[in-house]
């Protein structure tokens, strides 16, 4: 575990340099912790692949704990305190959840050039891609884009060169080996292959993104017909 400070109001602790669920599970740990018991001052703290940052307002928390040390060391200090806690051992468990996607066609565009990069046909791509229990690392990019963990090599493809000015919320896109969902239009470069009727942010609701950091997810393969309906069903 290594401490380092983000400017003068934000400390990041990091625990390795490596993507596994080892890591993860410290990364969690800590994040859950902080969530529990958070100390004066603290503004927010966000988890990574790899680490934590926590973001603090030094004022608040001169006044509130009246310390005499500085603010970094007392951060460090909370946070090694908390990880021995044995409360703070296991990390929680979370629920698996289905994801609908309608490939190819209109929802799916670059599916086809996916399968000729590999030398697959469509509905090889669609199975590999559909039968793996994938794993929601982080959040980022857009609110609710989820950074899946899991995805097979076999189908792991390049960028694209020219990036989308529009990609349609819902969309289900291969950037290099990783899969993701665009929770809201916006730009991009990764290469589309479906779309979910899921809408995956929810400003409305609490949490305001469907996925949450720690999920296991499988993406269902669902026809066109069926995606009207259930975007019918959810106006």
């Amino acid at each position: 575990m290594k401490f380092s400070a983000l400017g003068d109001q934000a400390i990041v602790v990091t625990f390795g340099q490596k993507i596994n669920m080892e890591i993860y599970k410290q990364v969690q740990s800590l994040f859950e912790a902080l969530q529990n018991e958070p100390f004066a001052g603290m503004i927010e703290c966000v988890p990574s692949y790899t680490s934590v940052t926590i973001y603090y307002d030094s004022y608040t928390l001169y006044r509130e704990k009246k310390i005499n040390v500085s603010p970094y060391d007392y951060i460090c200090y909370h946070v090694q305190s908390l990880l021995k806690a044995e409360n703070y051992k296991k990390m929680k468990e979370y629920e698996y959840i289905s994801i609908p996607v309608c490939y190819g066609g209109e929802y799916g565009p670059d599916l086809e050039e996916v399968a000729k990069h590999h030398g697959l046909t469509i509905e090889d791509v669609i199975r590999i891609h559909s039968e793996s229990t994938y794993f929601v690392y982080m959040l980022g990019f857009t609110p609710g884009f989820p950074y899946l963990g899991g995805m097979s090599q076999r189908i792991a493809t390049p960028r694209k060169h020219t990036p989308r000015l529009k990609i349609p919320a819902g969309s289900v896109g291969i950037g290099g080996s990783q899969t993701g969902i665009y929770p809201l239009e916006t730009p991009g470069g990764w290469n589309i292959i479906g779309r979910t009727p899921l809408s995956l942010f929810r400003p409305q609701k609490v949490p305001p993104t469907y996925l949450q950091s720690g999920m296991y997810l499988r993406f269902i393969p669902i026809t066109e017909t069926e995606f009207q309906q259930w975007e019918d069903e959810n106006v």
